[in-house]
């Protein structure tokens, strides 16, 4: 399962960067959990989950990320900041790139908040 989701976060994060954001992260670990990308939007740092599911069964991969999924990744955002002062006075946003099945993707800018 672990490589299926390295390749949607390859053709998510091919995808981003053609759009004109920059990588300054992938896969990082907390204790919290794992921000699969990060990167820059002009002067915003934008956390990207990548989600991927296979059917429609428990709903779409958007809808996957749960409140809890959602704290999770503002506390791991967090520490990524808090790791990369440089960064840590940008403007953040959360955005969400979903895939259902191989060829429906979507690009959720803002997908949610950090309040």
């Amino acid at each position: 399962m672990r490589s299926i989701g390295n390749t949607y976060e390859e053709q998510a994060c091919t995808a981003l960067q053609r759009e004109g954001l920059t990588v300054l992260d992938r896969n990082y670990h907390t204790r919290y959990g794992e921000l699969d990308l990060v990167m820059l939007d002009r002067d915003i740092v934008v956390f990207v989950e990548v989600r991927f599911r296979g059917s429609q069964h428990g709903g779409s991969a958007a809808e996957s990320i749960t409140a809890s999924k959602r704290k999770k990744l503002i506390l791991a955002a967090r520490y990524w900041l808090a790791a990369h002062p440089r960064h840590a006075r940008l403007s953040c946003r959360f955005d969400v790139v979903s895939y259902d099945g191989p060829a429906e993707v979507s690009w959720l800018r803002a997908a949610f908040d950090a309040e």
